[in-house]
C-alpha cells in the first residue's frame, strides 16, 4: 500500500509512478455539482448539461486519438462504479464511435466520501459545525469529516491504482480523484492537491511528463 507519512507539515508528493499514456476525465456535472453539495459515495446521476459533457468529452478524444494516430482498442478504459462515472464513461465511448460497455470499473477510484456531510452544502454547516469547518480550512489535505475521509486517506488508495497502470489507459473519476493523481504525478506540495481545479468538460491526457487539456 502507498502510504504518505506527513506528520503534521505540507510535505511535496513523490513521482510514485510515470505512465506513458494516461487519459482523465471527469464525471458530467450533476445537480448537486451545480448546487455545491459535497455528493461523495452517494450516486447522483448526471444532469442535462453532465451528459453533453460526456459525449463532448468523448468526440473530443476521439479526434484526439485520431490525430495522434492512437488506436482505442490498445488502452484499457477504467472507471469507479459510481453510476455518474459509469453514465459518463458510456457517454464518452458512445461518442468515440465505440461500444459502451468496453470498459471496467475499478473501486479505488471512488470519490472522496464526506461521511455524514454528503449531502450538505458548506454553507448549511456553517452553524452547526464551525469548529470542524475551522479545522477544514486550516488544513484540508489531512482534515476528516465525520464518518469521512481526508484527501490524505483519498491519496493512499489512488496511489495504489496508479502504480498497477502498465499500458495507456482512459479513466473516468471524480474531482476529488484527479485532484490526489496529479498530486503524485507532478510532485505537488500536499497543501496544494485540495485547491486543483477540475473541470468537466475537457480531457486531460498525461505524457512526456505533464499533463495538457483537450
Amino acid at each position: 500500500m502507498t502510504t504518505l507519512q506527513t506528520g503534521g507539515a505540507t510535505v511535496r508528493l513523490p513521482q510514485i509512478h510515470d505512465p506513458d499514456l494516461l487519459i482523465f476525465v471527469r464525471h458530467g456535472q450533476t445537480e448537486w455539482n451545480r448546487e455545491g453539495r459535497m455528493q461523495g459515495h452517494l450516486d447522483i446521476p448526471l444532469n442535462g448539461t453532465g451528459r453533453e459533457q460526456a459525449a463532448s468529452n468523448g468526440v473530443r478524444l476521439r479526434d484526439f486519438m485520431k490525430r495522434e494516430g492512437f488506436d482505442p482498442t490498445a488502452f484499457d478504459f477504467v472507471a469507479s462504479p459510481l453510476g455518474r462515472t459509469r453514465n459518463t464513461m458510456e457517454l464518452l465511448r458512445d461518442g468515440m464511435g465505440l461500444g459502451v460497455d468496453g470498459y471496467r470499473l475499478e473501486e479505488r477510484l471512488l470519490e472522496l466520501t464526506f461521511g455524514e456531510w454528503e449531502g450538505f452544502r458548506l454553507e448549511d454547516l456553517a452553524d452547526k459545525e464551525q469548529e470542524l469547518l475551522l479545522q477544514r480550512r486550516a488544513d484540508k489535505w489531512r482534515f476528516v469529516p465525520p464518518g469521512g475521509e481526508s484527501y490524505e486517506m483519498l491519496a493512499d488508495r489512488v496511489g495504489d491504482w496508479l502504480k498497477s497502470v502498465l499500458q495507456p489507459t482512459v479513466v473516468v473519476a471524480h474531482g476529488g480523484v484527479f485532484r490526489v493523481l496529479r498530486g503524485w504525478l507532478e510532485g505537488l506540495e500536499s497543501a496544494n492537491v485540495p485547491k486543483l481545479d477540475v473541470p468537466q468538460d475537457k480531457v486531460f491526457v498525461w505524457r512526456n511528463g505533464q499533463f495538457s487539456a483537450i
